[in-house]
């Protein structure tokens, strides 16, 4: 275990901490919201499909006495008779359909029993840039209409209705809210009209049924969830080699062996300069000696 210690210093401490939270939130948030929405996608794709081989119904039976309109109930095309309430439009700002900007054009119709709902009447294109744009007016007298019920849409903190241009705007398609601006009560849904029906704009496309990317991504989020931790434990295994490889003692060095001395070959003979002979120069012979010179050597024995 002690090779392991290195794992409690802080770097490593504080990988293992960020790898941990990163599958953590792989796990638990980031594929479950893709895969949600994948889902949901699905879902709505299978209403939209079934509601369009199906015939129209009237509203009552799914508008409920109280409460937001049942899911399964979304999508489903109905019939709507009353009449539009007039100088009540409220518009939907920062809408985007085909990919180019809109306002969408929300009025209230007062039901044959008395209930208020709200009818999505279309959209219209922006007027130099972002003014809201014109269009006709509602018919104020009785209509039945075909519509697709909807869902409300919700709301966001800080995205308050704001009145522009002599038109109440808000964000989002929320019926409370809409209501709230209007000082009516209306049904916790809205209807979004058909093409050719009265009071109707231009309609809004039906959304593209497909799955999208959502599932792919969801996947993926899971496999980043996996090699995550894996990918910690394949530097720790690689640390772990490296600080073995580090204490392993190194071999000693052995002492080369002495080669040998090259015995001369007939090339090196060939190659070696030749030594210069010196000889010494022949010295004369001595003279004889002269008699009076052998005696006087004879005499100082010094004869040469």
């Amino acid at each position: 275990m002690r090779r392991l210690k290195f794992l409690l210093r802080p770097g490593w401490l504080a990988l293992a901490a960020v790898v941990a939270g990163f599958a953590f939130m792989c796990f638990t948030v980031l594929a479950p919201w893709q895969l949600g929405k994948n889902t949901d996608t699905e879902h709505r794709n299978k209403l939209i499909e079934e509601s369009s081989n199906a015939q129209p119904v009237p509203v009552e039976s799914i508008l409920p006495e109280s409460g937001p309109l049942a899911r399964d109930d979304e999508w489903r095309q109905v019939t709507v008779t009353g009449s539009y309430l007039p100088g009540s439009d409220v518009l939907i700002r920062l809408r985007s359909i085909e990919d180019s900007p809109a306002y969408e054009v929300i009025t209230p119709m007062r039901l044959t029993d008395g209930r208020i709902v709200l009818v999505n009447r279309g959209y219209a294109r922006p007027e130099q840039g972002a003014v809201p744009p014109s269009f006709a007016p509602a018919p104020t007298d009785q209509v039945t209409v075909t519509a697709r019920a909807r869902v409300s849409e919700g709301t966001v903190p800080g995205k308050d209705p704001i009145r522009e241009n002599g038109y109440e705007q808000v964000y989002f398609i929320d019926a409370g809210q809409i209501g709230s601006v209007l000082g009516l009560e209306p049904a916790d849904a809205y209807f979004q009209l058909v093409p050719d029906q009265p009071g109707g704009l231009n309609p809004i496309p039906l959304p593209q049924l497909d799955a999208g990317p959502y599932l792919s991504y969801g996947l993926q989020w899971l496999a980043f969830g996996i090699m995550a931790p894996l990918g910690l434990i394949y530097f720790a295994r690689a640390e772990i080699r490296e600080r073995r490889r580090s204490r392993a003692p190194e071999p000693a060095a052995t002492p080369a062996a002495t080669a040998p001395a090259a015995e001369p070959t007939a090339a090196t003979d060939d190659i070696t300069l030749p030594r210069r002979r010196f000889s010494r120069s022949p010295q004369p012979e001595p003279a004889a000696m002269t008699a009076t010179e052998a005696k006087l050597a004879d005499r100082y024995g010094k004869r040469r």
